[in-house]
């Protein structure tokens, strides 16, 4: 499981983190079968699965923090829901706990998928380029506050994306600043959220925020790191 688990306010963390995450889904179709066995099949776009996944939580707060996400499925919210390179707009359809003592509730969640955020990150189609200032580009759309103007700047250079250049060296070296740049402003909101409590609304307030800016660092560190393979493996 990845190091970090997010949903809105919620930072998961020690047994709360799941072993793994279901997600994925189907295609809706129209099947027409016709004559002699042949079929006619009309796509009608994607069918997006619950999010599933399930933990403990544990200690002096699990039962403040497993309420705070029974609320957050009662009230209907619209959340991010972040873990390693995935990002996905989510409301939280499903929510049960199992009280078995004051610090160790196990619990499972299901997330109704509004919208995958990182689709266009895995659907691009483009020349190696243009797919990398695509992925900068998106990256330096998420608002994480980490500046790309330098990594955009070195790979509209020519010859950027051909291996043994000099471009190509300053484009590998601000991509990676970057990335480093921007798993150190990661590691530090998440350690701050981390130390944080929900003991007042002003407090839950401040999650809030910091939840939406941890939201915006991984989205943008998942888009960066993949403009860094992409280049590690230009070969032309």
């Amino acid at each position: 499981m990845a190091g970090y688990l997010l949903l809105g306010p919620v930072l998961f963390e020690d047994f709360e983190l799941p072993e793994r995450i279901s997600w994925g889904g189907a295609q809706r179709m129209a099947v027409h079968q016709l004559p002699g066995g042949a079929r006619v099949i009309d796509t009608l776009g994607r069918d997006d699965a619950v999010i599933t996944w399930s933990g403990v939580f544990s200690g002096s707060e699990a039962a403040t923090r497993a309420r705070l996400v029974d609320l957050m499925r009662a009230d209907a919210v619209v959340w991010p829901l972040t873990w390693d390179a995935f990002f996905y707009s989510v409301v939280v359809s499903q929510f049960c706990a199992d009280f078995t003592r004051s610090n160790w509730i196990p619990y499972r969640i299901g997330c109704t998928v509004l919208r995958d955020e990182a689709e266009g990150l895995v659907e691009t189609v483009l020349s190696l380029g243009a797919s990398l200032l695509s992925d900068v580009a998106a990256a330096d759309g998420m608002g994480s506050g980490v500046p790309l103007a330098g990594p955009l700047s070195a790979l509209s250079a020519p010859g950027s994306g051909t291996l043994g250049t000099s471009t190509y060296t300053a484009a590998q070296g601000s991509l990676t600043g970057a990335s480093g740049q921007i798993s150190a402003q990661l590691a530090a909101t998440d350690a701050q959220m981390g130390q944080a409590t929900l003991s007042s609304p002003a407090a839950l307030t401040q999650a809030t925020q910091n939840a939406g800016q941890l939201a915006a660092l991984a989205g943008a560190r998942g888009y960066v790191q993949r403009a860094v393979v992409n280049l590690a493996n230009a070969s032309s």
